[in-house]
């Protein structure tokens, strides 16, 4: 008797579709697990089988009308009449979803010459008007794609000058003041850009430390994963009889193994990059600290000049009122001065006109 042999192999996540709701996938493994087609050459069929652990997750044999679709670029699906499902598989590239959908054509091409010359023994033995019995029907279940982090295998996953009113010439605080809302603008302007940059760099801080703590929980995970696998591999070892199963298990086991350990790599790489990361967010907030500091002293001697040039303007005012009140009581005097000279003038020729009479 013939033993049934795996004659292609590759990984990828397997789902079903929720028997329930018929749109929606369930997962089937926890994580990437080999898909290998087998062939019995003792019925002459082909399966497809995967196993996560001991648990079979697909056994579906290979019929004629079935027919693989690719739903996305790494996803693709079939549905199984005979176990009244639709199975899902999320590969890693585009490259093993072509390949594996190849040899899904090829094998159920040899499944229909198999059906075809069965049929042929079948009319031999039989009366030439016999009909065969009808094939099998696909599944008319919609085709639904699952999340891309799913079927990848991975949780990758403004200036105007106002007017003013002509005014006596400032003094040397005036103009030293006339800088400073200039000044403070630009401070303002310095120190609003810092408090978005302070805020952003304030949510990245969370949400990296929120990551770092994530990653560092799954790196404990992949570990203790990684020494149960290196367990499993050993004890695969130690058994003497090993079926063909078992040996594309100890292949998945090393192949998961790998990839958990490239993924620690990744994680420690990350880590690394976040740490340099916070050093240069914390340099950005003695940057943003000194210049809050310097903004203060900037607003503090503002509001000096500010009271100086009010004392100024008012001093100013206080001379302008001195020297106008003067100019009044100079108008005045000239005019007592001018009633005066006339009235002399009067005097003088009433006086020459006596000496004149006189003489």
């Amino acid at each position: 008797m013939g033993e049934e042999q795996p004659i292609y192999s590759t990984r990828a996540h397997v789902f079903q579709i929720d028997p329930n709701t018929k749109k929606n996938w369930l997962p089937a493994s926890k994580h990437a697990v080999t898909v290998s087609y087998f062939y019995d050459s003792t019925r002459n069929v082909y399966r497809i089988i995967s196993l996560d652990g001991t648990k079979a997750i697909i056994n579906s044999t290979i019929s004629p009308n079935m027919t693989f679709t690719k739903t996305s670029q790494k996803f693709g699906q079939w549905a199984d009449s005979r176990a009244n499902t639709v199975y899902g598989l999320g590969f890693s590239t585009e490259h093993h979803l072509s390949k594996f959908a190849e040899k899904f054509a090829e094998y159920k091409e040899a499944a229909r010459l198999a059906k075809e010359k069965s049929q042929e023994k079948m009319e031999m033995a039989t009366s030439p008007s016999q009909e065969s019995p009808a094939g099998e029907l696909s599944s008319p279940l919609t085709p639904v794609t699952p999340p891309m982090e799913s079927i990848n295998g991975t949780d990758d996953i403004c200036d105007t000058t106002p007017n003013s009113d002509p005014r006596p010439e400032p003094t040397q605080n005036a103009l030293a003041f006339a800088h400073s809302p200039a000044m403070t603008k630009h401070w303002e302007a310095e120190l609003e850009a810092l408090k978005g940059n302070n805020a952003k760099l304030t949510a990245a801080l969370l949400e990296s430390t929120a990551n770092v703590k994530q990653w560092k929980q799954q790196l404990a995970a992949y570990q203790e994963e990684a020494e149960r696998l290196h367990k499993r591999v050993t004890e695969l070892e130690c058994q003497s009889n090993q079926t063909p199963v078992i040996k594309s298990q100890k292949t998945e086991l090393n192949q998961t193994i790998e990839e958990l350990e490239n993924v620690l790599r990744d994680k420690e790489e990350e880590m690394e990059k976040l740490k340099e990361e916070l050093e240069n967010m914390n340099d950005l907030m003695e940057q943003k600290d000194t210049l809050t500091q310097k903004l203060e002293e900037t607003e503090l001697r503002s509001r000096v000049l500010e009271e100086q040039l009010a004392g100024a303007e008012q001093r100013l005012e206080e001379t302008q009122e001195e020297q106008e009140n003067f100019r009044k009581s100079l108008r005045t005097l000239l005019e007592l001065l001018d009633g005066k000279i006339f009235e002399l003038t009067e005097l003088r020729d009433t006086l020459a006109r006596l000496i004149e009479e006189a003489s």
